[in-house]
């Protein structure tokens, strides 16, 4: 079956194609289609994500990604005379069901129209299913991606499927590198999810898909969330992450500068619990950039390789009790901080360590994107959680949506 899948929790408009089947116990996944626009050049100067320029971006870029998708996927089809001049309302939508989609797009009503011009003039493209992230994320961001796909799905007659966005990163190591096809990787059960990213530090025991317990998370600040903060300690641009991540590396690198001056909590590194807490250790920084009176290059260097140490101390140590406690036989990384290079290497060596099967998703499919979306409507479609295009009107964007 072919999924079109949209995903608009954040700060990225992302719109993909994928091909799934094999069903739960074999998956085989194929991206016919992905495109995606990211709009951190427009938050940049905020330090952060603006939700009301997040949602009208999302608005305005909607369209144009699908059109491109669609295209890209080969299902971008106008409908056309002998003389090749398309035919406006060649398939005619009722009014009942035109008034239901400028209801559906009150919210977004500058797309409604151009949206309805775009279906009466083109085919309906061959997918089976549609899927949207309904959270968590930033409501009005998730509000746009939602209404649209509701839209689509009601002018198209398809099934519409919403998807936990966390979910998504769950199963965004099923894809490997630099390839566009790729098969299922036998995660063995039980299996632990360890979930980092700028709103999410979580251990969720996976007893089998669609199957998940928490077992364990942040008091406070999710660990992006931390890199971030500690970055604008330091006087580095948004986001914080790839920055820190990339002075520690040249700390590491830099023979001379090897021996740290400074060093940082582990915070609940050894409680008898697997939550953990980030606060503290930003803190930390603060204090110890404030105690310093000059903070030099070489001084950022020294505090990132710090951080980031003890970052990966705590996450390495609170996953590790959480596999031996629970008999885990496949670790899960997922969520934007996974593009980390420390911690990706860090996580590999548990496999030779614990002799587990790990899985790490590719860089690309680290960060927010709507193939994931996709993979986990695929699980969901199976279980029979869809909804009919015309009964999707209770669903609603959940920025704090649980898995």
């Amino acid at each position: 079956m072919k999924i079109l899948a949209i995903e608009t929790s954040c700060d990225e408009t992302a719109i993909s194609i994928i091909e799934a089947k094999g069903g739960l116990k074999k998956p085989q996944f194929k991206i016919i289609a992905d495109t995606i626009i990211s709009q951190i050049n427009i938050h940049k100067e905020y330090g952060g994500v603006f939700p009301a320029l997040a949602k009208r971006e999302h608005t305005k870029n909607l369209l144009p990604i699908l059109l491109t998708t669609l295209k890209k996927g080969g299902l971008l089809n106008p409908v056309s005379n002998s003389k090749n001049k398309i035919f406006n309302f060649q398939f005619p939508i009722s009014k009942q069901t035109t008034n239901k989609i400028h209801k559906i797009l009150e919210r977004e009503i500058e797309i409604a129209e151009p949206l309805l011009e775009f279906v009466k003039t083109h085919k309906i493209p061959k997918i089976d299913a549609i899927a949207v992230t309904q959270g968590p994320g930033l409501e009005p961001a998730l509000w746009t991606g939602i209404n649209f796909a509701k839209a689509l799905a009601l002018a198209w007659d398809k099934p519409f499927i919403p998807v936990n966005h966390m979910e998504g990163h769950l199963v965004a190591s099923l894809l490997k590198s630099k390839v566009t096809s790729s098969k299922y990787k036998g995660v063995e059960f039980p299996a632990l999810g360890l979930l980092i990213s700028g709103g999410h530090t979580e251990l969720v025991l996976i007893k089998d898909w669609m199957d998940y317990k928490l077992i364990g998370q942040t008091r406070d600040d999710a660990v992006g969330e931390a890199y971030d903060k500690v970055a604008r300690m330091l006087g580095l641009p948004y986001p914080g992450g790839p920055e820190i991540s990339k002075l520690s590396e040249e700390f590491s690198k830099n023979l001379k500068l090897k021996t740290k001056n400074f060093t940082l909590p582990r915070p609940m590194l050894h409680t008898n619990d697997f939550d953990f807490s980030f606060s503290g250790l930003k803190t930390a920084v603060l204090y110890t950039v404030k105690n310093i009176k000059k903070v030099t290059p070489e001084i950022k260097k020294e505090i990132c390789a710090e951080f980031e140490d003890a970052v990966v101390d705590v996450l390495l140590l609170k996953t590790k009790k959480a596999i031996a406690k629970n008999d885990i036989k496949t670790l899960i990384l997922g969520g934007g901080v996974t593009a980390n290079k420390k911690i990706r290497k860090e996580f590999k060596k548990l496999e030779k360590e614990l002799s587990i099967n790990i899985l790490i998703p590719d860089a690309k499919h680290s960060t927010d994107n709507a193939v994931m979306i996709g993979i986990a409507s695929y699980f969901r479609y199976l279980d029979n959680k869809i909804l009919l295009p015309n009964k999707t009107g209770k669903i609603r964007a959940e920025g704090n949506l649980a898995l």
